[in-house]
């Protein structure tokens, strides 16, 4: 890859010592297998308000029915919701470049979900906040892959988020580079099987979308459009009868090259993995064997086969 994947990334993830106690939460999985991928951006919203660490601990506070504020725990007068909202204004207009994002679970400034929000007159909280700065990162640029890195630690997830993050990267370094309406459609061309795993009712509701890109005046309005769906897509979770439905898909361009015990052979190993008896990555080696030996020119371009790096070894818990 010439270059690298851009990511942007709570400063603590990656070990500096910003939070509100002094320390960091280093991310390993971002610090020692991402890093020769991705360049990280780093940021720290509560650092950028001036704040210094340690520092008083902030909490999320339910003023009003659809109103949250971001307070001090131990001095509610002092609102720091305006200005945040403000810097994650600021800051997210030169974020624009990024292919994906990690934030700090739990924080009320990063957390993306399940934040604990406080009641303003009791000490009753519930856990349904996400914190102010990610809030404004997902209404600006909801097409962003977005996670935490709690969740980065359940293989699928991880596995979703890297295959995300390395699509939009393709798709960005397209439009940079050279984007033509004939050179959008050989991208959407090579991620057919792998988007085809995710949704296939999304898949071919993209499908017809792509077919219309005719009727677009302007091609930089129709690639926002794309991203946006492609994206909203490939959130969805693989599921194993979704991998299953490519896994088959691809066997029918062999089966009239192998023997009838590579056949059987074939169809059982898939079956294998339809039943969770065997990891995606066994017949997907499989397939990759008869495509060495029986050469495809559609599938060879396909993007299922390494959408990322082999050396992250992420199908191996899928």
């Amino acid at each position: 890859m010439v270059n690298k994947i851009q990511v942007g990334i709570s400063a603590c993830l990656l070990g500096e010592n910003v939070r509100f106690d002094g320390g960091h939460k280093r991310l390993a999985f971002a610090v020692e297998e991402l890093s020769p991928f991705v360049q990280f951006c780093p940021v720290c919203p509560e650092m950028a308000l001036g704040l210094s660490s340690p520092r008083p601990a902030l909490r999320l506070v339910k003023t009003e029915p659809n109103d949250t504020k971001l307070q001090f725990s131990r001095d509610p007068k002092e609102d720091l919701t305006v200005p945040m909202r403000h810097f994650a204004t600021q800051k997210i207009a030169s974020l624009l470049h990024l292919s994906g994002y990690i934030v700090c679970a739990k924080s009320p400034s990063c957390g993306m979900e399940r934040v604990r929000v406080y009641e303003s007159d009791s000490t009753n909280s519930s856990k349904n906040g996400v914190g102010i700065f990610t809030q404004e990162l997902m209404r600006n640029m909801p097409w962003l892959p977005i996670e935490e890195d709690g969740r980065l630690c359940d293989p699928a997830l991880r596995e979703n988020f890297i295959a995300r993050i390395f699509a939009l990267h393709e798709l960005n370094q397209l439009c940079e580079t050279h984007l033509t309406r004939a050179s959008l459609i050989s991208f959407h061309s090579r991620y057919k099987l792998l988007l085809l795993s995710y949704c296939q009712r999304q898949y071919y509701e993209l499908g017809r979308f792509v077919a219309g890109i005719g009727q677009w005046d302007s091609l930089d309005d129709f690639v926002y459009e794309y991203r946006h769906l492609l994206m909203t897509l490939m959130s969805n979770q693989a599921s194993r009868q979704g991998h299953t439905n490519v896994l088959q898909h691809v066997q029918g361009y062999f089966s009239h090259r192998l023997t009838s015990s590579q056949r059987s052979e074939l169809t059982l190993l898939i079956e294998h993995y339809r039943q969770g008896y065997q990891p995606l990555l066994s017949p997907i080696t499989l397939l990759k064997h008869y495509l060495a030996q029986y050469p495809d020119v559609y599938l060879s371009q396909q993007r299922y086969f390494d959408p990322y790096p082999e050396i992250l070894r992420l199908r191996y818990g899928v």
